[in-house]
């Protein structure tokens, strides 16, 4: 994007010392009423987000939120408060409030700050700040010029669900009682749009959007646009299809969410509970031998990068996947301590996967399939975590001879987690990189799809 503007005076390193510094005394606090450990998470996000719809201005909304949580503990006793207000009475208030949660909570054995040990020493410039000087003109004016692109394409765009633009800064800081400082900017814009094409019954609704941590790495405005009104306009006219079992190619940007699955089920939280259709898998193969993912938490401009997580563990480069093979799960100190492991690193989530393609581009997998079905958008929340059973609704095209032949809707997809993995046969190169999850699109050689009887 060919949008330029002056920064004002960046103060953010001032006021990253300001939210360290609060977060010291607040340590102090607890540790002066006893606590045996203490944390303390201190946060400023500031933001300016515009819709506008059929050319006109819908919403425009400046954010600027605060936030300071305060966790200690006596022994194994936790507790936790939270303010955002800032003077010296309410954070007095606060800490008090999270030493008498603690003290009339029971003895729990997990609980506890991360291992010093483990918390990070190295904080490398992961070029992840880039703030934008976006006044509400020229938000107003991008997000104008993005719908006008798509209603512009093509007389079949009917109507339009509107344009918007957001831009957002965040500023952080963690700190603990093992003498743990942390300090985290980033930033995250966004450009998006969505059209409806048709009329009545033959109405179809699609779009498109781009977010980067740069705003010189957004798409331009009228190419958004145009997209959308492509993507629109390729669902006019569905059908439906046979019922039946046939390979299914799901589009790079659903096809994060069956590693979204994944992730679920080898998170700690599940494990420990046994709510998982994943228990007691690590170590085992449960995807093809050449399949591989890995986290790049220290990945320079990742969507998800950070030198440490949630509670200061040091973040490392590491496969959660290696050959087919899971090789570890997703685990805090807490989860860990649950189920007599090590924490991953992962206290937060995870910061930047890499899925392995196998193959070549999104034409490429269309060509290899032959004849199967495209899945582009997924509805519906029908996936149960403890069997790994999948049914959703689905749209997309079908696909004969290696191409497109029309769009599909009012269709579902189904089998099990466990079986969908396990009969991956490519990872596309197409990665969506909108997304901490990067993954090509990816082919499933034969799921249930219910259409016509």
């Amino acid at each position: 994007m060919n949008a330029t503007a002056l920064i004002p005076t960046d103060d953010s390193l001032a006021r990253l010392e300001r939210l360290a510094a609060l977060s010291q005394r607040l340590l102090e606090r607890a540790k002066a009423r006893g606590a045996t450990q203490a944390e303390v998470s201190c946060s400023e996000e500031t933001g300016l987000n515009v819709s506008v719809r059929l050319g006109a201005v819908e919403t425009v909304e400046s954010t600027r939120d605060r936030g300071i949580g305060v966790t200690v503990y006596f022994g194994q006793r936790k507790g936790s408060a939270s303010t955002a207000d800032l003077r010296e009475e309410s954070l007095e208030a606060t800490v008090e409030q999270a030493c008498a949660i603690a003290r009339y909570t029971e003895d729990d054995d997990a609980a506890g700050l991360a291992d010093a040990a483990l918390m990070a020493r190295d904080f490398p410039d992961l070029d992840v700040w880039h703030p934008w000087a976006l006044d509400t003109d020229r938000a107003v004016d991008l997000a104008l010029a993005c719908e006008a692109a798509g209603r512009e394409a093509d007389a079949r765009i009917e109507n339009s669900d509107g344009a918007s633009v957001g831009s957002g800064e965040s500023l952080s800081v963690y700190a603990n009682s093992h003498g743990f400082v942390g300090h985290e900017r980033d930033t995250q814009h966004t450009l998006g749009c969505a059209l409806i094409a048709g009329q009545g019954d033959g109405m179809q609704r699609d779009g498109w959007y781009s977010t980067a941590l740069s705003h010189l790495d957004l798409q331009a405005p009228d190419v958004i646009g145009r997209i959308a009104a492509e993507r629109t306009l390729a669902r006019m006219q569905p059908r439906s299809v046979a019922t039946g079992q046939y390979p299914v190619l799901f589009a790079a940007d659903v096809a994060r969410s069956l590693i979204g699955h994944l992730l679920g089920a080898v998170s700690g939280g599940a494990l420990y509970r046994r709510a998982s259709f994943l228990l007691d898998h690590a170590g085992r193969r449960i995807f093809p031998s050449w399949f591989d993912i890995e986290e790049l938490p220290h990945l320079r401009k990742g969507l998800r990068s950070t030198a440490f997580d949630a509670e200061g563990v040091a973040t490392k480069r590491s496969h959660l996947v290696q050959d087919g093979v899971l090789q570890r799960y997703v685990l805090g100190s807490y989860s860990a301590r649950k189920l007599g492991l090590a924490t991953t690193g992962n206290a937060g989530g995870v910061h930047n996967l890499q899925v392995k393609a196998n193959a070549g581009d999104f034409d490429s997998l269309l060509r290899g399939m032959t004849r199967g079905l495209l899945v582009t958008e997924l509805m519906g929340q029908g996936v149960n975590p403890v069997t790994g059973d999948y049914s959703r609704g689905a749209a997309g095209f079908w696909v004969e001879n290696g191409a497109i032949a029309h769009p599909v809707d009012g269709i579902t997809i189904a089998g099990n987690l466990k079986d969908i993995f396990a009969g991956i046969e490519a990872v596309g190169s197409d990665v969506d990189p909108r997304s901490h999850v990067g993954t090509g699109s990816i082919l499933i050689g034969k799921m249930m799809v219910a259409g016509e009887q």
